[in-house]
Parts: structure tokens; C-alpha cells; sequence
């Protein structure tokens, strides 16, 4: 894991920059898809870096859930956190069209203003700082929680039970962070 250097900004790290927010970018190869795999190349427990997971919610709404690495979404806590009658993973073609990103590289920071309703797992606010894809393949960011929340406007929910009651969880069915 190396610490960026000369990689081009995205749309994310710009959004960071317009508004003075601080950060820190990390690199790591294209090939690695997981927040599990990010989160043991950066030495860190995979509970700190969160995957973006782009959700369908009836009547026609798109989400973004944010959450740790370490989580399988709940689609019935995440249909009743946020007042829908049913929610659905996006299959990756679709969640690649809805955002103009690969999966593995969704983020919130590169969606702003967007139509996406942005929600963060409840296990982030408990944090000071997270790790979060940087709207590329390959690019993590570290910021702050609270910096997080005011920029993309995020509420937040509980959309993740506790990892210990997930055996019988179903699994993400695209692993866009």
C-alpha cells in the first residue's frame, strides 16, 4: 500500500479539495476489489474501511449505503430505514450505469449532487475516521467521519446487522467500496 504520490486527482479528492477538507490518499492495485483485501493491505481492520454498495429502493429511488468491509447489508433494514416497501442490491451492470463508475471504485465523493441518496451505516458514526474509496479503482481516501457526512449530506442508518448474526446473511452481489 503506498501513499499517493502521482496519481491524478478524482472527482472525490476534488470535491475534498473545493471545500478545504483534509485527506489522505492510498494507492493499491486496480485487481483488488474487496474492503476486506484494502483493509489488510493498509494494516487496518476491515471495520474501518467501508464499501459504497449502490442500492434500488421502491418507487424508483437510488441509494448509496456505506458501510464497513466486514458487513453484509440487511435489504429489509435498509428498506425500513429509509421508508421504502422494498429494497434491492444493484446487479453491477446496473450500479456501473447509475454512477459512471466501476465497481470497486463507487464513492459518494464523486457523486455529489447526483440524485443518490447517500446513507452511512451506523458503525461509522461511531468512528473518528474511515477509509473510502476515492471514485477510482485503486484509490482510497482517510477522512473524517464528520467531513464525510457534511459533504455528501449522508444520514445515517442501520442497513448492517451485527457481523456475529450474519451466517445466515446473504452475501453483497457486487463488491463496489
Amino acid at each position: 500500500m503506498a501513499k499517493q504520490e502521482k496519481i491524478g486527482k478524482t472527482m472525490a479528492m476534488r470535491a475534498l479539495d473545493a471545500r478545504h477538507i483534509p485527506y489522505e490518499v492510498f494507492t493499491y492495485p486496480e485487481t483488488i476489489h474487496s474492503a476486506e483485501a484494502v483493509a489488510a493491505l493498509l494494516g487496518v481492520e476491515p471495520g474501518r474501511v467501508f464499501k459504497t454498495l449502490v442500492v434500488l429502493a421502491a418507487g424508483a429511488r437510488h441509494l448509496l449505503i456505506v458501510t464497513p468491509g466486514d458487513r453484509e447489508l440487511d435489504m429489509r433494514l435498509v428498506a425500513r430505514a429509509v421508508g421504502a416497501k422494498s429494497a434491492q442490491m444493484a446487479p453491477q451492470r446496473e450500479a456501473e450505469r447509475l454512477t459512471g463508475l466501476k465497481v470497486g471504485g463507487i464513492s459518494p465523493l464523486a457523486l455529489l449532487n447526483r440524485r443518490f441518496e447517500v446513507y452511512l451505516d451506523t458503525p461509522g458514526a461511531a468512528l473518528d475516521e474511515l477509509y473510502i474509496n476515492g471514485g477510482q479503482r485503486g484509490v482510497n481516501l482517510r477522512l473524517r467521519v464528520a467531513d464525510l457526512l457534511a459533504v455528501t449530506g449522508a444520514q445515517v442508518i442501520t442497513a448492517t446487522a451485527d457481523p456475529a448474526n450474519q451466517n445466515a446473511a446473504q452475501p453483497d452481489t457486487h463488491a463496489g467500496q
